[in-house]
């Protein structure tokens, strides 16, 4: 999965402000020539009475993962001519991103998406609020807020110029 180009990280799922941080992640992408990673964790479902049932629950979930995952990379491509690299993970949200962004070191920068209104900016984004990070190793969260509208997603991405080297050190 890793290769030699960095990646940012951003993690799909059907909120209403998805979409803000896809294409947010999709211009950094296209602005510094990284890969864009698109993670989407299927939670496990209850257990069904017979092992059948469970069986056909587990492939139509993967199904539905993978086609929400398909039609998000197609959009990041008709609105930034980014190719996306959807991974598909079962079990629990945090745990999985943790593992993905141990196991590839080219990831440096996971986007979200805070959603506005009374729920909260949502629940991975109130996590950072209260914890450590994501995971053991310092990885940069970039939150985009859900309000904005995709001109000013356009107009707030094009100056970001994340610069990094092979070596993985700072700029001087």
């Amino acid at each position: 999965m890793s290769d030699e180009r960095f990646a940012c990280l951003v993690i799909a799922d059907e909120s209403e402000e998805f979409p803000d941080a896809l294409i947010y992640a999709g211009l950094i992408c296209r602005n510094t020539g990284w890969r864009l990673v698109i993670l989407r964790v299927i939670e496990p479902s209850d257990p069904a009475p017979w092992a059948s049932i469970t069986d056909e629950m587990r492939r139509q979930a993967h199904d539905a993962a993978e086609s929400l995952t398909q039609r998000f990379a197609a959009e990041v491509w008709a609105e930034c001519g980014v190719s996306a690299e959807p991974v598909l993970r079962g079990g629990d949200l945090k745990p999985e991103l943790r593992k993905l962004i141990e196991e590839d070191h080219s990831i440096k920068l996971v986007v979200l998406a805070a959603a506005h209104g009374p729920g909260g900016p949502g629940p991975l984004v109130a996590q950072l609020g209260r914890a450590q990070g994501i995971g053991l190793r310092p990885v940069p969260v970039l939150v985009v807020p859900g309000a904005l509208t995709r001109d000013e997603i356009r107009r707030l991405a094009l100056p970001v110029a994340i610069v990094a080297s092979k070596e993985d050190t700072p700029p001087a």
